[in-house]
């Protein structure tokens, strides 16, 4: 049976698949923070999804992806990663505002223009924030790479990827030059921030900031 999902219902999919990835469940609070909505609001389309077979919701612990409801979610995260590509790679838009601007694009996408698009963009691997690009069988192919959060001062590392695609969170690391396979010393970390030192300069982020940057090639 083939299942007609909404833009909605498609966003709720990528976000479960990425909160499931983090934690092994999607929370309902989270889910909501990580669609900008209240939580009361996202009963109904966790009801749709659970009815179509997509979803398992377990009261009080959150919604985990089925078998099925994992391989849609791959198919719409390739599509908006190579949205993403083609706004940065071809149309040379902004790095940290292209993730809003592919949510929409990613939806107009048949398999046919996705085929030729990854195809003109070279089969690129990873979006331009560093995360991994699903095959078209749902392959993932990621880097191994670890929170700079768990990382101690006086370590050099190189920034792997950028898991919170939020414009302004993009636009801040961005603006102090913070960007995949860009490598990072980190200076000191503190309660709330975290100093770093990118190309020379010292740069301090908010907790928050470094939580969704992800590093390789710790080095003392």
């Amino acid at each position: 049976m083939v299942v007609e999902l909404s833009y909605e219902a498609e966003e709720y999919l990528e976000a479960i698949y990425k909160l499931q990835k983090r934690g092994g469940v999607a929370r309902t609070k989270e889910l909501a923070e990580e669609l900008n909505v209240v939580p009361g609001s996202i009963t109904n389309t966790i009801a749709h999804l659970e009815k179509h077979g997509l979803v398992e919701h377990t009261p009080y612990r959150g919604v985990r992806l089925t078998a099925e409801g994992e391989r849609l979610a791959l198919n719409i995260i390739r599509r908006h990663r190579l949205a993403e590509r083609l706004l940065t790679d071809i149309l040379e838009a902004e790095w940290g505002d292209v993730h809003e601007s592919a949510c929409k694009l990613e939806h107009a996408l048949t398999e046919d223009v996705l085929s030729l698009l990854e195809k003109r963009l070279g089969y690129p691997k990873f979006c331009p924030h560093g995360n991994p690009i699903p095959t078209e069988g749902g392959e993932v192919s990621d880097v191994e790479c670890f929170p700079l959060t768990s990382v101690a001062a006086n370590q050099t590392c190189t920034i792997a990827k950028i898991i919170n695609e939020k414009r302004e969170m993009l636009l801040a690391l961005a603006a102090k030059g913070i960007k995949p396979n860009v490598p990072v010393h980190i200076v000191e970390i503190r309660q709330r921030d975290v100093v770093l030192c990118v190309a020379g300069k010292e740069q301090t982020i908010s907790r928050s900031e470094a939580e969704s940057i992800w590093v390789k090639t710790a080095k003392g």
